[in-house]
């Protein structure tokens, strides 16, 4: 799951709180300062340009994407059940087969060999009975993977951890100048070099998409999730802010930015991510 932000201390009321700085950490949370920064790129995909100038108020937001541990605290409070856990109305998908409407979540499979990029449907499978608890489908768990990211979560239900922990999810320029790490302009949340000094600097994908896969370790030979902070943090000191995860943001999707941003928010924002890690072919 993906990230959330704060503001500054409450004042007495509820919601989305525009408030004063506060004066000491909230546990697990790093003080993002604000400001302003150029959002979006011109380089790689069509839905992050045109590059644009957003501004920023200061924000809290948590040092890691939400764990397996963690929403699992959530679930076991809450009784909340998981949208690829619900079943599935056919009125929502007119047309489609009856008997593929079950329970489930999108799955990762590596290829056998090389395929033509023009379809993700070749590397991405539909897997009844996927979930956060069970993310690679039916008979697969998350034993032993408490400090991984949960995955297989949708907006509904980051939304819903979110409120439960007091937070909301940032905003996509929240997000973005956040994952920048202060590195405004920069490729990566590191800087502009892929691997500096041949060093790995996030879960992503190493060798020929999507089916050969260099690992960073014997410890992981194929392609999942790592325990959340087993690379170095960014600028701000944000963890995972690239790899490993996509990630919730409050906004709905557009295919381009058209115009600036609207005016700075503060937000408490909680990082939800989604499914599993996302490659750059």
């Amino acid at each position: 799951m993906g990230y959330v932000s704060a503001p500054a201390e409450p004042e007495h009321s509820a919601g989305n709180v525009r408030s004063p700085q506060r004066t000491r950490s909230p546990k697990g949370m790093v003080r993002i300062p604000g400001g302003t920064f150029l959002m979006g790129s011109d380089e790689f995909y069509a839905e992050e340009r045109p590059v644009h100038p957003v501004a920023v108020d200061g924000f809290w937001m948590d040092e890691h994407p939400v764990t397996v541990a963690r929403f699992r605290a959530f679930v076991k409070a809450t009784g909340h059940v998981t949208v690829a856990e619900r079943q599935v109305d056919p009125a929502d998908y007119p047309g489609a087969d009856p008997a593929g409407l079950v329970p489930g979540a999108l799955v990762f499979r590596m290829t056998s060999g090389p395929v033509d990029l023009d379809d993700w449907r070749r590397w991405w499978s539909y897997e009844p009975g996927a979930c956060w608890h069970r993310p690679l489908g039916t008979g697969s768990t998350v034993h032993g993977r408490e400090r991984h990211p949960v995955t297989q979560v949708a907006f509904a239900d980051a939304a819903a951890y979110a409120a439960w922990a007091g937070k909301d999810l940032p905003t996509e320029a929240e997000w973005e100048f956040a994952a920048r790490g202060g590195l405004d302009g920069a490729v990566f949340a590191w800087g502009d070099e892929f691997t500096p000094k041949g060093r790995r600097m996030a879960n992503t994908w190493h060798g020929a998409f999507p089916w050969q896969y260099v690992p960073a370790s014997a410890g992981q030979p194929m392609p999942g999730t790592t325990p959340v902070g087993s690379f170095p943090p960014n600028g701000y000191g944000l963890y995972d802010m690239a790899g490993n995860t996509w990630e919730w943001t409050a906004d709905h999707y557009t295919d381009r930015h058209p115009d600036p941003a609207p005016g700075p928010v503060v937000l408490r924002a909680t990082r939800v991510s989604t499914v599993q890690p996302r490659p750059r072919p």
